[in-house]
């Protein structure tokens, strides 16, 4: 019977517990998705001043490694501008894309990221372009966006 009672505490306490460590870990992921599109952002910069004539990438692969071994780097795998994770597109639970604006040099890109499981890994996508603002997507009925500067979006 003392043995019951035990587990049954155990399991009470577990019951608690679990949801907190779950919301604990989706505001990290999406903590990490803004800094990734930050780093993504500082990235496009510096692909744009070493490629002028290619302009912003239009890929994330570009900004890393993009398979090679580093060796050479151009404008198909630059390498030490983004961690090979992020550059493949996925990081902290977060799925990533970038799309150019189709013109040569690229001009404008759009950034987006997007929970991995919805609910599980985040709750909110995010948004950028190329003037750097950075806007969220709560994802409800609504379809709330606002600015990461205003500190508005998912109620953390």
């Amino acid at each position: 019977m003392e043995l019951m009672v035990v587990v049954m505490v155990i399991l009470v306490i577990a019951a608690i517990a679990i949801p907190s460590l779950v919301h604990a870990r989706m505001h990290a992921n999406e903590a990490s998705a803004i800094g990734s599109m930050r780093a993504v952002r500082t990235a496009e910069l510096m692909y744009q001043d070493a490629y002028p004539t290619e302009g912003f990438a239009d890929a994330l692969a570009k900004l890393g490694p993009n398979g090679s071994d580093c060796t050479q780097v151009g404008r198909t795998n630059s390498c030490i501008l983004m961690d090979e994770n992020l550059a493949a597109g996925l990081k902290s639970g977060y799925v990533f894309v970038l799309v150019g604006d189709g013109v040569k040099p690229t001009s404008g890109y759009t950034l987006t990221a997007t929970p991995e499981a919805n609910g599980i890994s985040g709750r909110c996508s995010f948004s950028s372009d190329a003037s750097g603002q950075i806007n969220i997507n709560d994802g409800s009925a609504g379809g709330g966006s606002f600015s990461v500067s205003t500190g508005g979006g998912c109620d953390h």
